[in-house]
């Protein structure tokens, strides 16, 4: 065509973006010979916005369009603005897109738009989202190519620069195969590429030059896209698309522009650059996981229940029974024979003592919907679920087997203390309950200056060593004992103080040999426990006395534990369970010591 004031690249193929994408050869290959309005930077809505129209051509390499301006003073006013180089910068507006990937195959321009962006000599191309309620999916995209601006007052150098640019555009498809400029520089070392780099500089000042003083020419063929400047309109969004995005933002369910943004862009189908890339990352910055994998569980102390679960005794008998003979009454004794009318008399009776313990089946039950294991990804987060389901289990066990499971009798989940015999509950001939008493023992200390002298973390240290060793005096276990009490009673014995300040017992391993037992175990569940007793009152526990390898567990296989999962098409959930099944009980006669005080 003869008629036409400028002309240039639309489109480039294969340009590497920076969210990935790419557009392919012959995506626009409809387009070929259409003519598309020229538009004032894509404004549909005025139609004082339309400058002229532009007639595309399909290349390898591209679209090239070339425009021409309608007579209207707006038209007018954009052809001076493009003589003067206020102008710079072309950019399509397309719909109907296709993507493979990353890759766009297909597409339908509708109109292309001067645009205030500024220019790289590289192509660089800019993406815009662009989506509305009356707009298909779209395509912005502008091209920093070097588009020509031509002058009707010499129409024979508009020719000839038509035959150039057509023998240019001739020879740039013949040699499509050869090597890119791009292709080229990747083939440079460092030292070649700073080379370029200073002749590319020296070359641009050099021209910035000779056209500061060349000015004022009246016939003059100009690029419209020198790169003068770096100043470049990027990242922009249409009004239009801002207010979507903002109406998405205060939907119920979506709660933040972040994810008004994320939305509009996965709906919209267009090609989403530079706005919905990394812009976006540093205006809504991610968290990052300190640690990976599986979250830290924030338990109850768990350090003593693997030693307690290790040191009872287990039998493969699931019912217990225990059997005690009690030969300690007075009459149980030795006679001296007398020969002078004495009769021989019969031993007296020995005393029996037995109970059997019956075995119950404690489990406990858990389930996770199949959306949530398919989205967790960063951690096995069923093998999570095992594990700490396992450690309520055991937690569960040794509880039950120091001081109950602490549920009403009613509770359809109680573990029963028929079946597994708590040793702080159980009776006075198998567990020695001592109380503790403070107020004699700070007469004792003090006399009748009380509180004169001792403070009273000593004085309640010397009163638990003293109920301690006094209970002792009953004790028949086996082996020798652990002492399992609160955090709290621990602290208060280690920071018993003498006379001048010093303190009693300086570690754990000190207390342990005032105590006389092996080691002392924390239990923080311990803490506030309280039982009714038949006397009447409440008493609250302080710690016990215990080796372990007096108390059993009776369980069938050796106590085996047993998973079961199962899955749930109803609900799309996998359920989970650990079971066992087991009997507990003390099976020695004043095996254990309960120090309790006054709740």
């Amino acid at each position: 065509m003869s008629n036409y004031d400028f002309s240039g690249y639309a489109t480039r193929n294969d340009l590497l973006c920076q969210d990935g994408r790419t557009i392919r050869q012959n995506a626009f290959v409809d387009n070929d010979g259409c003519e598309v309005p020229l538009v004032w930077n894509h404004e549909h809505n005025d139609p004082n916005a339309v400058l002229g129209h532009a007639v595309l051509e399909n290349r390898k390499d591209g679209v090239y369009a070339y425009g021409i301006f309608n007579d209207t003073e707006q038209g007018q006013m954009a052809k001076k603005l493009v003589q003067k180089g206020d102008v710079r910068s072309l950019s399509i507006w397309a719909n109907q897109l296709k993507q493979i990937g990353n890759d766009v195959i297909h597409g339908n321009i509708r109109e292309l738009s001067l645009t205030l962006a500024g220019s790289n000599p590289g192509a660089y191309v800019d993406f815009v989202m662009a989506h509305s309620v009356e707009e298909e999916d779209t395509l912005y995209a502008s091209y920093d190519e070097n588009i020509m601006l031509y002058h009707s007052a010499d129409e024979s150098e508009k020719k000839e620069d038509k035959q150039e640019m057509a023998d240019n555009a001739k020879s740039q498809e013949d040699n499509s195969d050869d090597k890119t400029v791009k292709d080229v520089i990747k083939t440079m070392n460092e030292e070649q590429k700073n080379v370029l780099y200073t002749l590319i500089g020296m070359a641009r000042e050099d021209r910035a030059y000779d056209e500061d003083e060349k000015g004022g020419n009246g016939n003059m063929k100009h690029n419209v896209f020198d790169n003068e400047g770096d100043t470049r309109q990027s990242n922009v969004l249409s009004h239009s698309d801002e207010q979507q995005i903002i109406s998405l933002a205060k939907q119920t369910g979506v709660g933040s522009l972040k994810a008004a943004m994320e939305i509009f862009a996965e709906e919209s189908g267009t090609l989403a650059h530079g706005v919905f890339g990394d812009e976006t990352e540093k205006l809504f910055p991610e968290y990052e996981l300190l640690k990976k994998g599986e979250p830290e569980t924030l338990e109850r102390d768990q350090s003593w229940i693997g030693h307690v679960i290790s040191g009872i005794h287990k039998s493969p008998i699931s019912r217990i029974r225990t059997r005690q003979a009690d030969a300690r009454i007075a009459e149980l004794r030795a006679k001296g024979y007398q020969k002078k009318g004495s009769y021989k008399q019969e031993m007296a009776d020995i005393k029996l003592i037995g109970r059997t313990t019956d075995p119950q089946t404690i489990f406990i039950k858990a389930d996770m919907h199949r959306d949530d294991i398919t989205d967790i990804v960063d951690f096995d987060v069923v093998g999570y679920q095992w594990r700490l389901m396992r450690h309520i289990l055991d937690e569960e066990l040794a509880l039950a087997a120091l001081i109950g499971d602490s549920r009403d009798e009613a509770d359809p989940d109680k573990i029963h203390e028929e079946h597994i015999r708590s040793i702080w509950n159980d009776n006075d001939l198998y567990c020695i309950h001592q109380s503790i008493d403070y107020e004699e023992m700070k007469t004792k200390l003090n006399g009748t200056n009380t509180g004169a002298n001792f403070g009273e973390e000593y004085i309640k240290a010397e009163a638990t060593i003293a109920a301690a060793l006094n209970a002792r005096e009953k004790y028949k276990g086996s082996g020798s004992l652990d002492y399992y009490c609160t955090p709290h009673a621990l602290n208060v014995m280690l920071l018993a103080r003498d006379l001048n300040g010093r303190r009693i017992y300086s570690s754990k391993a000190d207390l342990a040999a005032a105590l006389n037992v092996e080691n002392i175990y924390t239990v923080e569940q311990f803490e506030g426990k309280t039982r009714e007793v038949t006397s009447g009152g409440t008493k609250k526990l302080v710690g016990l006395f215990v080796n372990l390898g007096d108390y059993q567990f009776g369980s069938t296989k050796g106590g085996e534990i047993t998973k079961f999962d199962d899955f749930d098409m109803d609900f799309n959930r996998y359920k989970y369970m650990l079971e066992t099944r087991l009997s507990g009980s003390l099976t020695k006669l004043y095996s254990a010591i309960a120090l309790e005080e006054d709740a």
